[in-house]
């Protein structure tokens, strides 16, 4: 039988291999939601449609318009007719404060990670919500 920590790691990896469709030059990021063992959505950090798909400007800063991983996963989510709810995020750096509000709303219940973004305010909130938040080391 496969325990947790084995799904776990094959949608991390999924997530990883995901990442690296992200054109950001400083951190690559990726996100898939998974709900009833299915993946329901997936994300990576990038600009919004029918943006140029450059995520730094010429003084190496990521421009202001850039989606995160998880909100580009979770805002997919409004165009089609799954919810978020109860589900899993599998992120490959640790949310942010913003994507903390957002994963908040949209009912996931569980966060896992492997890298830690070096703002820790998003796991701080996410610390004082019923969401899981597990660090996974691959």
């Amino acid at each position: 039988m496969v325990n947790q920590i084995e799904i776990d790691s094959a949608y991390m990896q999924m997530a990883k291999t995901w990442e690296t469709l992200s054109k950001a030059k400083r951190k690559k990021v990726g996100a898939l939601i998974v709900k009833d063992h299915q993946i329901i959505s997936d994300g990576f950090n990038g600009t919004p449609t029918g943006f140029p798909n450059e995520c730094e400007g010429e003084d190496g800063k990521t421009l202001p318009w850039v989606l995160h991983a998880e909100s580009n996963a979770i805002t997919k989510l409004a165009k089609g007719t799954q919810s978020s709810a109860n589900a899993t995020l599998y992120v490959t750096l640790s949310p942010c404060y913003q994507c903390s509000k957002l994963i908040i709303q949209a009912g996931i219940k569980r966060v896992v990670y492997t890298d830690d973004y070096s703002d820790q305010t998003g796991l701080e909130l996410l610390s004082k919500s019923d969401i899981v938040v597990t660090k996974l080391s691959l």
